[in-house]
């Protein structure tokens, strides 16, 4: 359930917020370029961000003015008065002081924060973020100018698509669920034409001067590829606070929430609360399913992106389809394909037979395997060698074909299905000789 939407008084206009969680410290998250409070909960990666969040703090969002669910302005504010938002909304819920995470863009004016206004910040975590968003000649990182105003002069011309998704989320990019979602929070965190004033703004940030002046304890995060904001800028931020702590993560993304945002999480938390969260790591008896598309390459090249991605969208809401018909859960997509998890084998096996089956009435054929075995669950996820002996299995089919594993054979006597014994095989990497069988479906 999405957290209740309020608004605090900063001046004139209206400051939309939302505070989530009771934990024993207050933490305000600071958005970056551009916000919707409201949309971010609709996407599960960023929900579950959020969520982990707020399990160890009180945690404050708010949209900045001219974004999200907040007022509009004629004309975009500097840092001075963005601070100012940020203290109307820990007035109004009634926070003396605050841990600031400062994502992005809203890393230099965390940094005026907690250099202007120390006895109201308890620490400050710079996530993906800069003290001088263009290149310069003591600056050396980052994109020109020119080429700045190249992006903002172009920004209307895709801003109601993918925006960026490809640099700032390429681990998600190819992922329709999250596609569309990005593509509607973009246009409905700001317009076409504020997005262009937030970016010019941005051209102008530089905070540098500030950084030694800040006495807050202060943790800096950056991943090492990432697209959007080279690393070497949270290295410079981090190299000029007095004593921060910089920890560099591996990974492509910009958006904190996507890819390995548990790592982030755990950085955060132990910097916060001095400990470290063990891995909640649980197990539990499922049938993996892996599903994947036969020539995918061929396909996309022989149609073009644009056919290919409907085709590709076609195909996931099929896959989609059929895993709530019987009852299983999706657990990763990547590309074209799936893996889900299902209580029961005879379930599996039907739904891989009908997910064969409807694709192939799209012109496509993919290959299924399935099998049992004890999972570890970490989070929404599933992992051991449970889920790698059903990817082996899986990369044994042919177009067209479901094959099972020994296990799952044994497990569905007496459910009436026939299989085609496929042999012993040795799967890479896990020990021992494994039955395979494909399931007859003529």
């Amino acid at each position: 359930m999405k957290p209740e939407t309020r608004y605090a008084r900063s001046g004139d206009l209206n400051i939309a917020y939302q505070v989530v969680g009771e934990g024993p410290r207050d933490l305000v998250f600071v958005p970056g370029w551009v916000s919707n409070i409201d949309l971010l909960w609709e996407d599960p990666s960023a929900e579950q961000f959020l969520r982990r969040l707020a399990s160890f703090s009180r945690l404050i969002l708010f949209d900045k003015r001219g974004t999200g669910l907040s007022d509009r302005v004629t004309d975009m504010p500097d840092l001075e008065t963005r601070m100012d938002d940020v203290r109307a909304v820990m007035d109004a819920v009634q926070s003396p002081r605050a841990a600031l995470i400062g994502y992005s863009e809203g890393g230099p004016m965390c940094c005026l924060f907690a250099a202007t206004y120390p006895e109201r910040t308890s620490a400050l975590i710079i996530l993906s973020g800069f003290a001088r968003r263009t290149w310069a000649p003591d600056h050396p990182y980052g994109q020109t100018g020119d080429e700045l105003q190249a992006l903002i002069a172009a920004l209307p011309t895709n801003w109601g698509g993918g925006f960026q998704i490809e640099v700032r989320a390429p681990s998600a990019a190819s992922d329709p669920r999250f596609r569309e979602w990005w593509a509607r929070y973009i246009r409905m965190s700001a317009s076409p034409g504020a997005a262009q004033a937030l970016m010019r703004m941005n051209v102008e940030i530089d905070v540098r001067a500030v950084l030694p002046t800040i006495r807050v304890p202060t943790l800096v995060l950056h991943r090492t590829g990432d697209r959007t904001l080279p690393v070497q800028m949270g290295r410079y931020v981090a190299e000029r606070i007095p004593d921060a702590k910089f920890v560099e993560l591996p990974g492509d993304d910009h958006i904190a929430w996507v890819g390995n945002a548990d790592a982030i999480l755990d950085e955060i938390e132990e910097f916060l609360t001095g400990v470290r969260r063990a891995q909640e790591l649980d197990r539990v008896l499922a049938t993996i399913l892996f599903t994947d598309i036969v020539d995918s390459t061929r396909h996309a090249t022989k149609l073009g992106d644009r056919r290919w991605h409907a085709l590709l969208d076609s195909h996931h809401s099929l896959v989609r389809s059929e895993l709530a018909r019987f009852r299983g859960r999706e657990i990763d997509t990547a590309g074209d394909g799936f893996l889900a998890a299902f209580d029961g084998p005879a379930r599996a096996i039907r739904a891989a037979c009908a997910i064969t089956a409807g694709v192939k009435k799209l012109g496509l054929d993919v290959r299924a395997g399935l099998h049992t075995g004890e999972c570890e669950v970490m989070g929404s996820k599933l992992g051991g060698i449970a889920v790698h002996i059903g990817a082996r299995v899986a990369s044994l089919a042919a177009a067209d074909e479901v094959l099972v594993s020994n296990t799952v054979k044994d497990l569905v006597a007496g459910s009436g299905f026939q299989f085609v014994d496929r042999g012993a095989h040795t799967l890479k990497g896990i020990p021992g000789s494994w039955g395979i069988f494909a399931v007859y479906t003529k």
